[in-house]
């Protein structure tokens, strides 16, 4: 009798045991997933291409995931950044190019399509068409301080740092720094969807 009642409370005693490990499984998975969650927050957003201003590089519909301007302080030439300027287009995120940063001087050669900074002309294998087309903002044009010059890649269809409505953008516009397609998009149907150009963002 005694025995059945010991092998009947050590029976119970591995349910218990079992719901309690179960239970602890579970809290540490929310807690792990929730701080996973936080820390992608922090370091990292999604933002989908709009409008064919970086085609060829980029089409419309693409998904992009972008390194958060948490950690993004200093962009550099070359890089994709996403900005939000409040003189355009009530603040829609808008994905460009950084061309010139702080402290160094634009110019633009209209009739031949070519951008120079620093007095030196860029080699820009990235464009789909030469800069053919002012927009308003005088050059040469010095970037000022905590600001950075960005144009579109499809230059002869992208309002950009050359319109007065964008200009110079300030660092603090800068929602992050673009580094990988996620997700290609269709130019709005246009083209197949090429899961081969999944990957870094040149």
């Amino acid at each position: 009798m005694d025995d059945m009642k010991k092998n009947n409370k050590s029976k119970s005693e591995e349910k218990g045991n079992w719901k309690k490990d179960l239970k602890m499984y579970l809290h540490d998975l929310v807690m792990y997933v929730s701080v996973i969650l936080v820390v992608f927050l922090l370091l990292f957003r999604i933002i989908v291409v709009s409008g064919d201003s970086m085609y060829s590089s980029l089409l419309d519909g693409d998904y992009l995931l972008l390194i958060s301007n948490t950690f993004y302080h200093e962009p550099k030439q070359g890089d994709v950044i996403v900005i939000s300027k409040n003189t355009y287009d009530n603040g829609a995120p808008i994905v460009k190019r950084v061309i010139a940063v702080e402290d160094q001087i634009v110019d633009i050669d209209f009739d031949l399509g070519i951008v120079y900074v620093d007095g030196l002309p860029l080699d820009e294998p990235y464009v789909n068409t030469p800069t053919n087309r002012a927009e308003g903002v005088a050059f040469p044009l010095l970037v000022e301080e905590g600001c950075c010059f960005v144009l579109g890649d499809n230059r002869n269809d992208s309002k950009d740092s050359r319109h007065p409505d964008i200009g110079l953008v300030d660092r603090r516009e800068i929602l992050g720094k673009a580094v990988l397609l996620v997700c290609p998009g269709t130019d709005d149907g246009m083209v197949p969807r090429d899961f081969g150009r999944i990957g870094a963002i040149k």
